[in-house]
This record gives structure tokens, sequence and C-alpha cells, in this order.
């Protein structure tokens, strides 16, 4: 079965945060704490003066944490892959939340429910885009359906090897353990 994934091009984001408001819109989201759909400014990484922009939503993982975590049966996963809350379950005990690696379920303290990405599954199941991607004023989002991982060509070129190692402080070579 195909699955849908966001593919995310680093080398188009501006950081506009079209992407945000189109989702906090579709949900219907009012406080300014939760984002389903983040929009990180990445920069101050060692000597350079450049910065790059992440946007960043639920991974919909394989073997999801939050699924597995949720007492209620609230927090599923489709066939298809995706990962949804399903509202009238949900009782707000944050335990999603502690599961979640990624840190992309926020609590709602309107409803007293959790919100993540769930790619609004609605809007694919009408044959739609995710409203963050058909918003997206540089096209860099895309959601596309793949039986296999994606390719290297999908790749950001502009972040490169270096950048990542400065990022998290990784050595070009490894020093041999002294004994």
């Amino acid at each position: 079965m195909k699955r849908p994934i966001m593919l995310i091009d680093l080398d188009r984001c501006i950081g506009c945060l079209s992407c945000e408001v189109a989702c906090k819109q579709e949900k219907g989201l009012e406080n300014f704490g939760i984002r389903p759909m983040k929009v990180f400014r990445v920069s101050g990484i060692g000597d350079r003066a450049d910065a790059f922009f992440l946007p960043m939503n639920c991974f919909h993982c394989e073997l999801a944490p939050c699924v597995y975590a949720c007492p209620t049966s609230a927090m599923r996963k489709r066939e298809d892959g995706i990962v949804y809350v399903e509202e009238l379950r949900c009782i707000g005990c944050k335990a999603c939340i502690i599961a979640c690696p990624y840190g992309a379920i926020a609590f709602n303290p309107t409803t007293m429910k959790v919100e993540k990405c769930d790619y609004c599954y609605k809007r694919v199941d009408a044959g739609l885009l995710p409203s963050c991607v058909s918003k997206c004023v540089t096209n860099c989002l895309y959601f596309v359906e793949i039986e296999d991982v994606p390719k290297e060509r999908h790749m950001a070129k502009r972040i490169d090897s270096e950048l990542y190692r400065e990022l998290f402080r990784w050595r070009l070579e490894e020093k041999p353990l002294e004994v």
C-alpha cells in the first residue's frame, strides 16, 4: 500500500510561516502556543552568517509511540500511515505528548485535548492536498504517496554535511580511545 508523506525542499523555504497560518486556520486554533506545523529558524552555527528555515510537523512514525502510549485509543493510525487524534476519545492525559520524541503534539487548554498534524486527512480523503501544502507560497512542501524511502535527489543541497557537523558538534576525525 502506498503511504502519504510530506517532502520539504529546504532550499526553497523562506520562513514566511504561510504553512503555520494555514494549519491553524484549518484546525480553527486560536491559541498562539499551539502549532501543529512549526517553522524553525536555524542560525548562528559556527562562523556562518546565514540561516535556514526548517518546517516541521508530525513524522507519522511507522511505529508511532504516541499511539501506543494513549490509554483511551484516541491516538490512532490509519492503514495508510496517517496518525490522527479521535477527539471524542481524548481525555487530555498528555501521555502521547510525553511519548512523542519530536515534540509534535501540543495540549490545547481551550478544549482540554491534544492537537497534532494529521495531514488534514479529511481533505486528503476528499482528494485535496493538506492545507499547509496548498497554501505554501514558495511551493517548498510536497505531499506525495510512496512505496519506498525518498531518493537522495530529494535531499537538500544547500545544507551541507559540514553545517550538520557544526550543528551537532561532530568531530571531523574521531580520536582513538586512549588505554
